[in-house]
């Protein structure tokens, strides 16, 4: 299948690379299909108290369940956001499963912790499982958690029955092309936009995103911008950087448990590239080359925070992945 020409140019200015982390193309802002308001956007909807504590780079909230009889579930979000953006999903999900809900160090208030991030949080991924004696838990990621995920697998998946992916992919699309000389000039230049962004420059970035390629609801992309505004900046940029610079497609085979790959689509969006979502969901299949259990899944009416657009569906997909899986 042909795909739609994304960029020809090595030379990705920030606004692009926000769109790179979110996935395929920014649109403009259209009236609200979403099921949440603003305020279930950003705020805990459980009604069982988390036990909370931490794992190297990795904030725990954990939702044990006596009665649990499927997979332990564990849920980790993407750039700049924290565990909030699971809340429907834990409403969902902690009748049947042990759930371990993660806020990454230096987002949404978390303090941050020097050094490498994206390693760092692999290597928590590990200790988490190891020293919490989670038994084969689904690891369930969204756009960096997915990457986290994805890369998580290739080298233990003999601890964890399954991935459930969510928008988020082994390279960044329409970077797939980019030699490593220019994946690094492109992150000279990230670091050099974003360093110097004032804490409100930030803030406005950040609920333009959430608008323009976050969610479909102006209100809840409001809340939601607002809030990973709240973010430590420097652990933002290290996050964006690091994966960026990380191409894991050639390790793809390594994965030996399945894959849920969830691509969604808003068609409004893809007006000015001309993609129907057949072939958004090919196209990301490609980027998935060589993952031999894979599963593609294709929501539409959702942009890149899909659990929040859709969680009813986003919600039945997940339930069906994990009766796959168990």
């Amino acid at each position: 299948m042909k795909f739609p020409n994304f960029c020809k140019t090595s030379r990705l200015n920030i606004a692009v690379i926000v769109a790179l982390v979110a996935a395929i193309s920014a649109g403009q802002s259209h009236a609200s299909t979403s099921m949440l308001s603003a305020d279930s956007a950003t705020t805990s909807v459980s009604k069982l108290a988390p036990k909370e504590y931490q794992v190297g780079s990795m904030y725990v909230q954990e939702y044990k369940n006596p009665k649990a009889k499927g997979a332990p579930l564990i849920l980790i979000p993407g750039l700049s956001s924290g565990a909030y953006v699971w809340d429907d999903t834990v409403k969902a999900m902690q009748a049947d499963h042990d759930l371990y809900v993660i806020t990454l160090a230096g987002f949404d208030g978390k303090p941050a912790m020097p050094g490498l991030k994206f390693i760092k949080a692999k290597e928590s991924l590990l200790e988490l499982i190891q020293t919490q004696k989670i038994n084969k838990p689904v690891v369930i990621g969204h756009s960096l958690g997915s990457a986290l995920s994805i890369w998580f697998a290739q080298d233990h998946s003999n601890l964890i029955r399954g991935v459930f992916a969510v928008d988020g992919l082994p390279v960044l699309p329409r970077s797939e092309n980019m030699t490593p000389e220019q994946r690094k000039a492109t992150v000279d230049n990230m670091r050099g936009q974003m360093g110097n962004l004032s804490q409100a420059v930030f803030e406005q970035q950040q609920v333009n995103y959430m608008k323009f390629m976050g969610v479909i609801d102006d209100k809840v992309a409001e809340s939601l911008g607002k809030r990973s505004a709240t973010s430590d900046r420097t652990a933002y940029i290290e996050y964006m950087s690091e994966m960026f610079g990380n191409d894991m497609r050639k390790d793809m085979p390594k994965i030996s448990v399945p894959v849920g790959m969830v691509s969604p689509y808003y068609a409004k969006d893809m007006v000015a590239i001309n993609m129907s979502e057949d072939q958004k969901t090919a196209y990301y299949a490609s980027l998935m080359a060589g993952t031999p259990k894979l599963q593609m899944i294709s929501i539409n009416e959702a942009r890149h925070f899909v659990m929040i657009d859709q969680p009813k569906i986003f919600n039945e997909k997940l339930a069906t992945f994990l009766k796959s899986v168990e």
